[in-house]
Order: C-alpha cells, then structure tokens, then sequence
C-alpha cells in the first residue's frame, strides 16, 4: 500500500513557485491590468507637441534617458526598498520611501498621476486577495511603485525581477503613448522596446546599488513637459 501512495504521488506535478511568480509580474505588467496607465503620458504629450520628439530615434533617446537619470535614480531604488519593507512589515518604512516618491514628484499632473495609478493597483490587489491592499484605495500616501512592491512582496517575485518588470511596464506605457502621439507605426513603436532591453536591465543594476542619500532624478525636460502639459491647449492624456 505504501509504495502505490509513492507511486501515485510521484504522478501528480509539484507546482513550480518560481514559474508562478513570474506569472504574476507578467500579470501586473500586462496591458490588461486594470489601473487607467494609459490615460497618462507623464509630459511625453507636450514634448512631441513642442516638436522634441518627431521620430523613433527621438523616442528612444527620450525613454533611454529616463530610464537612466529618473528610473534608475529615484523610482526603482525605492521600489525595492519598499518591497523590502513590505516583506519586513515596516508600514514606517513604506511610509517613509511613499512619502519620499511622491516628494519628488516636480508637478501636480505628475503627483495625481502616481497617486491614481497607486490607489487604482491597490483596489486590484484588496480584489486578488491581498487584504492590507484595501486600505489604500482612497489614500492620498500611495503610489503605483508602493503597490506594485506589495505584490512582489506577496507572490515571491525577487527584486531584480520586480525592478526589471516595473521599468519594462514603464517603457511600455510610454511607447504606446508615444505610437499615437507622434505618430509612430507599431513596428516602430517595438523597434524601440527592443533597443530599450539594455537600458532596462542596467538601470536595474544601478539602482540595486544605490546608497539612499543618493537617490533621485535629474531629469528636467520631463518636468518641464509636465508643467507645460497642465495648460496646453488641446490634449490626449491627463499627463
């Protein structure tokens, strides 16, 4: 009788934690997730309407830079910071690296666009099952990095794929923006996604290795954008 329990054990799959964590950040990811991002073009409306970004290269100039001197420097540090938090428990903590986001945040387009994205996540997740999501539906100390760190904390997926996820998110968003704004055919649009992958991965690298008085963004040309952006006359998107 024991040897057929072993056999009829060893029939049933085991289920691979790491393939479902993966899973689940190509779900918070995907184009799909029902958080409103592409409502947003956080000031790329306003640099093509100022005629800076006319063509693919522009775009990939554009995305390449932000990815090196915002992301790398503010965004994705305290997105791992805040998953560390969460993973600790250290509501101080998530509150401090929330506060600290949203401090940098150069206008009130930029700042309302962070907030929205990060309640909307956070009604998602309190729906996917993960109670202490609930209470940040309607708060105005959340943003899309404090959420989307609570559901790397919470299905298993590490930091390297957490930051590389959120930054490829990011990209996304602003290529798609950016394919109806200029406009851009779709191939061109992944031309530039594809030439992006290095950009990702290395500001990832840097931002694991940030000390925290170092953190921040030098990029002012997107604030610049988006305080233009809140009076230009006629627009597509609410950044």
């Amino acid at each position: 009788m024991a040897m057929a329990v072993v056999i009829i054990t060893m029939g049933i799959p085991m289920p691979d934690c790491g393939a479902l964590s993966t899973l689940r950040l190509w779900q918070l990811i995907s184009p799909t997730l029902p958080v409103g991002a592409y409502a947003y073009s956080a000031g790329l409306e306003t640099a093509v309407e100022a005629g800076w970004l006319s063509d693919e290269a522009a775009l990939l100039e554009w995305v390449s830079g932000q990815l090196e001197h915002g992301l790398a420097g503010l965004d994705l540090p305290i997105l791992l910071r805040l998953r560390e938090a969460w993973i600790g428990n250290h509501r101080s903590a998530v509150g401090i690296w929330t506060d600290r986001l949203l401090a940098s945040r150069e206008t009130a387009e930029l700042r309302a666009e962070d907030i929205h994205l990060g309640r909307a996540l956070m009604r998602l997740l309190g729906e996917l099952g993960i109670d202490e999501a609930r209470e940040f539906d309607r708060r105005d100390d959340v943003t899309l990095a404090t959420g989307f760190a609570l559901a790397a904390a919470r299905w298993d997926i590490d930091a390297p794929e957490a930051g590389r996820g959120y930054a490829w998110g990011w990209c996304e968003n602003q290529v798609a923006a950016a394919v109806k704004l200029i406009p851009l055919g779709q191939t061109a649009g992944q031309r530039v996604l594809m030439q992006a992958t290095d950009s990702v991965i290395n500001a990832v690298v840097s931002a694991r290795h940030l000390a925290d008085e170092d953190i921040g963004a030098t990029t002012p040309g997107v604030s610049l954008a988006s305080g233009w952006h809140e009076t230009q006359y006629t627009r597509l998107f609410r950044s």
